[in-house]
């Protein structure tokens, strides 16, 4: 999470995408084991213009966009992809971004703009399998996935369909979706979300034959969506029943059926690279997680070493940080905590923040009262509001805190009508930290090392930075089994500090 707090980027990704002839599309919708080239199409001027414009609102949105040897190498892979789908002329037609963002995430827009997250390609593995993620959202773009979905959205509402997925039962989704649209809900994280299956299938498969057309060994793509189903069943473990799906699973959900057919259609006995050792070098000591820059989530608990807060979520909820905001899930409620501009009235402030809840055509939403407080010697200021969703009535609140005179962040939280102290413990909880804790906090980091003679899954596994779950963090990094054998002068990751 960062100071600034502006509106979402929506349009973009499901935006007017690449113009392709019809022959050129049925021939790449339905990819054969053997690639086919294409004829090469040139990027309209009009969508490198859209591109173009849409690009640093993008970098923004996710984290900034990394630089250094890391970036350079993950462009190089990307670039090498691109040309592959026949979309542009040249390596140059494209512009391939690492995001500072701890999500996982890839996605492409017109104009020959590919993005995908620190993160994700710090969960991969393999040369193969960053050029599989980056061919399946190039692919995406090819098959005209994103035309398809808009068109549908027109009539589905899919601001609606997005905001159900934090909303959930509690606030509905029409009004989830005006909370995304108004910018008061994480939204651009779940840009991807909707694809149907057909459409993840067809963007799969054309993976595969960029990837094979590369020189690269196709069956990449199906290790790769191994390694997000093993995140997803992993963090369904650490969070239970509540567990948040990341974001690049959420919208391209890697089940076992799905990864079975990425292999069956790259070919058992197929022939490529992986180039591990190199992308391994390629990434060794990128970051892993929250950047400290944004705050950082430490199980229940979220601390801002620069803004120099913390507090803690409630009992059996849990903190998923963005580039924006953090956002607070849990059975029996909702919330955020984002910042925004401040003229130093905090009941102006807070008026501002209810005002944007406001739903066409329905009334709006008002906090009877607006009360001042201390909390921990921060001068705060809370009004509570009721609506009317598709899901009942809810208790909608906004508690502010004055950090400086300059600075205020906010909790926006929706309950269920009547369940009001949900969240109080956590209201009261926020507090400033000293800058001698601040300077505490460090960001993780992937490591990459040699196994030595030795060496063991177990004995590896508790050089992971963390207190818990080292074991099925270590299996799941290296997308390895509690059977899988080491072998010395194997490499492997770790996440260090």
């Amino acid at each position: 999470m960062v100071a600034k707090f502006e509106s979402r980027v929506f349009a973009l990704v499901g935006a007017s995408i690449l113009a392709l002839s019809p022959a050129v599309a049925r021939a790449q919708s339905q990819p054969s084991p053997q690639y086919r080239p294409q004829p090469v199409q040139a990027i309209s001027a009009a969508d490198k213009a859209d591109g173009a414009k849409a690009h640093p609102q993008l970098v923004e949105e996710f984290g900034g966009a990394m630089s250094g040897p890391q970036a350079s190498y993950v462009e190089s892979i990307g670039k090498n992809i691109a040309v592959q789908t026949g979309l542009g002329n040249a390596k140059t037609d494209y512009t391939v971004t690492l995001l500072n963002s701890s999500v996982n995430n890839a996605f492409a827009i017109p104009g020959g703009y590919v993005y995908v997250t620190r993160e994700l390609v710090g969960l991969m593995n393999n040369e193969a399998e960053l050029g599989g993620v980056l061919g399946h959202e190039l692919g995406h773009t090819v098959a005209q996935h994103s035309k398809k979905r808009q068109s549908k959205a027109q009539t589905n509402s899919i601001l609606g369909v997005l905001g159900s997925v934090l909303a959930g039962a509690v606030l509905g989704n029409s009004a989830a979706g005006n909370l995304i649209q108004k910018g008061l809900l994480q939204g651009s994280q779940l840009l991807t979300l909707s694809y149907s299956r057909s459409q993840e299938t067809e963007a799969d498969n054309l993976g595969i034959s960029y990837l094979r057309k590369a020189g690269y060994d196709p069956r990449a793509m199906g290790t790769v969506l191994q390694s997000l189903a093993n995140e997803n069943a992993l963090e369904a473990k650490i969070q239970g029943s509540s567990a948040r799906v990341p974001e690049w699973a959420s919208s391209h959900p890697p089940d076992g059926p799905r990864v079975a057919a990425a292999l069956r259609q790259a070919g058992a006995n197929v022939r490529g690279v992986t180039n591990r050792d190199r992308f391994l070098a390629g990434i060794n000591g990128i970051m892993w997680g929250d950047d400290p820059k944004q705050g950082v989530v430490e199980g229940r608990k979220f601390t801002h070493p620069e803004m120099r807060f913390s507090f803690d979520a409630p009992q059996g909820f849990y903190l998923v940080n963005g580039t924006r905001a953090v956002a607070i899930s849990g059975q029996s409620g909702k919330g955020e905590l984002s910042s925004g501009a401040f003229n130093g009235n905090m009941e102006s402030y807070i008026t501002t923040v209810f005002a944007g809840l406001d739903q066409q055509g329905q009334t709006a939403i008002r906090p009877s009262t607006l009360q001042r407080t201390t909390v921990n010697g921060i001068s705060a200021t809370y009004g509570v509001a009721q609506a009317t969703t598709s899901n009942g009535q809810v208790d909608v609140a906004v508690f502010a805190y004055e950090l400086n005179p300059t600075r205020v962040v906010h909790f926006l939280t929706i309950v269920p009508s009547g369940n009001g102290d949900v969240f109080n413990a956590m209201f009261g909880s926020m507090h400033r930290i000293s800058d001698s804790e601040a300077g505490a906090i460090k960001p993780r980091r992937v490591t990459v090392m040699t196994v030595k003679r030795g060496d063991t899954l177990q004995s590896l596994s508790t050089r992971m930075a963390y207190s818990d779950y080292q074991m099925d963090r270590f299996l799941m990094l290296n997308n390895l089994t509690s059977t899988s054998a080491l072998v010395p002068g194997q490499k492997i990751k770790l996440i260090t500090y």
